[in-house]
């Protein structure tokens, strides 16, 4: 009987998933950060980012999901209405708006509060698992509160200008490409705060929604259509009397829309209801300080963002709190595998066997001649 134990690339699949998604996301920051540069209406982005990941989606989840798509009920449907208000609408309304505050290093680094919030959620919902006596429990704990506080110390501790060699010289551009002072730094700071716990939300509510609708692509796909018809709404009323803020040409705002769309909804909703069937909604949110690195060194490189001592130490604390969290959470997914009961019986019958001969006196032994048709009984003794 074959060996059932998971390939090692079978358990590295859910790793894989989550570092493309956080290396998207920082590709997502540097560009819509470019973007809203160039006077984009992160109204607008939000609005075409979902509308090129509806139609790139949809075919997709047409032809794949044609035999695992649930019918649509209305509590079913009204879960997905909550996801496309959560997240398309509101996080990212409030994270862009707070990213043109701040940079999108900071706004990438704000978000490192998303698995503290996740996980306090789970644990009310009873959907992570939570004993105050276990070492590995209070890791789990003492690293929300960790990651928390680093969170707190980018947003309220400066410190000196960092100088790197691809940033030197640069000092005096900070305020053009991207620095910025206290007071946005706290205003950005709310708004992405808000978005967050918004975007926690949509990751538990989704947990939730797959139970019942298990159909990753199509779920996918009506997010991001209800999610673009409530952010148009919401674009027209907040950029009423200024129609010519939703013309894009080839540009960077075009980019933006097209990769955020296709990378950072489409594929990104796709993976993280995969990865949350199998590992749940704090294990996805877990590598966010990884995309934080990817975008401090890339907006450093392509947007001349400077960074400072305060928010490298800040960030420092965010990590250490994190992995605190990934150490206490990686014993909830590594039971041992158990063994078939194909595999098991096999020998025990035949180690029954051998004492059965040596301790009985008598046994009755059956031969079927499945060619002749007939049954044959012999005696031993």
């Amino acid at each position: 009987m074959e060996n059932q134990k998971p390939s090692w690339f079978e358990r590295l699949k859910p790793f894989i998933a989550v570092v493309f998604l956080q290396t998207g996301f920082a590709g997502m920051d540097v560009l819509s950060k470019a973007a809203l540069n160039k006077g984009m209406s992160n109204y607008v982005l939000v609005v075409y980012r979902h509308a090129v990941a509806f139609l790139v989606i949809t075919p997709f989840a047409v032809i794949l999901d044609k035999k695992v798509r649930p019918k649509m009920t209305f509590s079913i449907f009204m879960k997905i209405v909550a996801l496309s208000v959560l997240e398309p609408v509101i996080d990212q309304n409030l994270y862009f708006l707070g990213m043109k505050y701040t940079t999108a290093t900071f706004a990438a680094a704000m978000t490192n509060i998303l698995p503290a919030i996740t996980f306090v959620m789970a644990c009310i919902l009873r959907l992570e698992k939570l004993k105050m006596r276990s070492l590995r429990s209070q890791a789990k704990v003492f690293g929300t509160v960790a990651t928390v506080a680093g969170a707190m110390v980018m947003t309220l501790m400066k410190g000196p200008m960092l100088e790197l060699f691809w940033t030197h010289g640069n000092s005096s551009s900070s305020h053009i490409s991207g620095g910025t002072n206290l007071q946005h730094a706290i205003k950005g700071s709310v708004m992405i705060t808000i978005g967050c716990f918004s975007w926690a939300c949509f990751m538990i509510l989704q947990a939730i929604t797959l139970e019942t609708y298990p159909a990753e692509l199509s779920l996918t796909a009506w997010i991001c259509l209800l999610g673009s018809v409530e952010g148009a709404v919401v674009g027209l009323v907040m950029e009423r009397g200024n129609p010519s803020i939703w013309a894009i040409n080839w540009d960077t705002k075009l980019l933006a829309a097209v990769y955020t769309g296709v990378v950072c909804s489409g594929m990104a909703y796709y993976i993280q209801g995969v990865v949350m069937k199998s590992r749940g909604p704090v294990f996805v949110t877990a590598f966010s300080p990884l995309c934080m690195v990817i975008v401090a060194i890339m907006g450093s490189i392509i947007l001349a963002e400077q960074l400072y001592l305060g928010r490298v130490i800040g960030a420092i604390v965010v990590v250490l709190g994190l992995y605190l969290v990934v150490w206490g959470k990686s014993k909830d997914y590594n039971s041992p595998t158990p063994i078939p009961k194909e595999q098991i019986l096999p020998d025990k019958f035949s180690s029954d066997e051998g004492n059965a001969r040596e301790h009985s006196n008598h046994e009755v032994i059956t031969i079927t001649n499945f060619e002749a048709g007939n049954t044959t009984r012999e005696q031993q003794v």
